[in-house]
């Protein structure tokens, strides 16, 4: 079993493998620690290329003595090599890891499946969570899956599609007057007196780690090698960091060749607190009030906000953040150049990688990896006001008189 304990990320005191999210010496983060002494790589390159098509095939690299039972299966998602979007911008090679291709439409299957099988080792029978959005969906759908209860704690003014998108799998929904981290507060103050699974406060350690596979995943449709850049939308910074520590382990383990990618984080302006800490060259995050349209990344206290910092100077990449208008230019810009509609955080994600092959930043030999973490179809309103469409009547002329004008004065 390669699964080992719970350890202080800050002092290194160890605890069992239980649902603990603190250190109660120093307060620091736990996080999971692996025992891989003895691992063959080449064993393990081909037990993962005979596993399932999901998450579960990199399950020796996850918290668990044995492969979880998985309804849902999510992960092996498409990672698509993105042409147009390359010519477009002036770079040379990017892949668009396209995570809106899970059940439920975004990244959070990962770390949602995780901690829920984590959740039902432990012998709970209720999940909940605090959300943005992509959270929400992924707790209420996978519980359901599993046949838990669940509560789901939201942001009252969140997207409706989001709240849709949850309601529909029987969840008990809470729409909470304030920000996301006035909820996350709640839960936290929640997860002490419930006998509940709180993905994101008290399983937070196991929940993270699910991230990790998109880094395994790149790795693997790359034929086991590893790009020279990664950017990836921030919002606590846990999926930031988690895809750090995939690629890092496998490096470490042998199991592919090369170094660590250099990491570049991308953040919306109204909500961009690690952002500003890397511009100012501080070594923690001053919170925020979030008011932007990326609501999915509005966490204005980020968690792991100065582990996100550290990875991006160590590696050599950076901390961005760009306007609402950018954000909507985004959308539209992978939409146009690849046919992925991403939600507003991919939206963040297409305009950060904007920003920096604009200013320089990116080789023209150089591979790039942009993760894309929610389907388009959850934030409608950001690009509603960008919709167009010709009305005619049903006649040739009508077809005639109203759009070949345009497309004559266009060719022209």
């Amino acid at each position: 079993m390669a699964v080992k304990s719970l350890s202080c990320r800050e002092c290194g005191q160890t605890y069992p493998l239980e649902a603990l999210y603190v250190c109660e010496h120093c307060f620091g983060p736990l996080e999971v620690t692996y025992d891989h002494s003895g691992l063959d790589p080449d064993e393990a390159r081909r037990k993962i290329q005979a596993g399932p098509a999901g998450i579960w095939r990199y399950a020796d690299f996850l918290p668990f003595a044995e492969r979880p039972k998985d309804p849902l299966q999510p992960g092996l998602t498409p990672l698509i090599r993105a042409d147009r979007l390359a010519e477009r911008l002036g770079i040379g090679e990017v892949w668009i890891k396209n995570d809106a291709a899970n059940p439920t439409h975004s990244f959070k299957d990962r770390v949602v499946a995780v901690a829920l099988a984590k959740a039902r080792e432990l012998g709970y029978d209720t999940v909940a969570c605090a959300s943005t959005g992509n959270l929400a969906n992924a707790v209420a759908a996978h519980a359901a899956a599993s046949g838990l209860d669940s509560y789901v704690f939201v942001p009252a003014d969140l997207e409706e599609q989001k709240l849709l998108a949850t309601a529909v799998y029987g969840t008990t929904l809470v729409g909470v007057d304030g920000s996301y981290d006035d909820v996350n507060r709640l839960c936290t103050e929640l997860s002490e007196t419930r006998p509940w699974a709180f993905v994101n406060v008290n399983l937070r350690p196991y929940y993270s780690q699910g991230s990790k596979t998109l880094a395994f995943e790149t790795i693997e449709q790359l034929g086991w090698s590893v790009p020279d850049r990664i950017v990836c939308p921030v919002a606590s910074g846990s999926l930031f960091t988690k895809i750090g520590k995939g690629f890092s382990e496998w490096l470490e383990l042998g199991l592919v060749e090369g170094e660590l990618p250099a990491f570049h984080g991308a953040q919306a302006n109204g909500c961009s607190p690690v952002a500003e800490a890397y511009r100012e060259g501080w070594e923690v995050c001053r919170p925020q009030r979030p008011q932007t349209i990326a609501k999915s990344l509005a966490i204005g206290n980020p968690a792991d906000g100065p582990f996100a910092l550290e990875l991006a100077r160590q590696t050599g990449g950076s901390i961005e953040s760009v306007s609402d208008d950018e954000i909507r230019a985004g959308i539209r810009l992978l939409a146009e150049t690849t046919g992925i509609f991403t939600e507003t955080a991919g939206g963040v994600t297409t305009a950060v990688l904007a920003k920096l092959a604009r200013e320089g930043a990116i080789g023209r030999d150089e591979r790039v990896a942009c993760v894309i973490t929610g389907e388009g179809l959850k934030t409608l309103d950001a690009v509603r006001d960008g919709f167009e469409m010709a009305e005619i009547d049903p006649s040739v002329d009508s077809f005639e008189s109203t759009l070949e004008p345009a497309v004559t004065a266009t060719a022209a």
